[in-house]
């Protein structure tokens, strides 16, 4: 099976928007993540959930994150509130690698979905048309393609 019959629409993001919004929009659909385009509409990376969490949590925490417990749900609030004053930009880690992006083309196969997908990590992969603007037609998620690839 193509890219193209397994792509499913998705929401789509700009570097611009607002970080809490992008976030709503994936906790509300229950996504993996967000495509984020250009000003051109094309593909310039996923925004994973992973990478919002790492956002939102103090560094500290991170690393030990047993010092979490020692927080309580308004500090949790507090946290969730640095959305609000960012853009998608802002969630993005730095410097940005843009040589190498979670995008198929329409006629990519399952298996090279899969390969895109393993190789980089990503639980969204971006497909884009072939002709030559590389918009986003839509989205293959890990579990959409885990539907397809596993046996029934």
């Amino acid at each position: 099976m193509r890219a193209r019959e397994l792509a499913e629409p998705f929401p789509i993001v700009s570097l611009d928007d607002e970080a809490m919004s992008a976030a709503r929009a994936m906790a509300g659909q229950r996504l993996p993540g967000l495509i984020v385009c250009d000003a051109g509409g094309r593909p310039y990376t996923i925004l994973p959930g992973s990478q919002v969490l790492r956002f939102l949590i103090p560094r500290y925490i991170q690393d030990d994150p047993g010092l979490a417990g020692a927080l309580d749900e308004q500090a949790a609030d507090d946290l969730c509130h640095k959305l609000v004053a960012s853009t998608v930009r802002d969630l993005l880690p730095r410097p940005q690698d843009v040589d190498e992006l979670p995008v198929v083309d329409a006629d990519a196969t399952s298996l090279e979905v899969a390969a895109v997908m393993a190789r980089m990590h990503s639980p969204v992969v971006a497909v884009v048309d072939d002709d030559g603007e590389r918009h986003v037609v839509g989205a293959i998620t890990v579990s959409r393609l885990l539907e397809h690839l596993l046996p029934s």
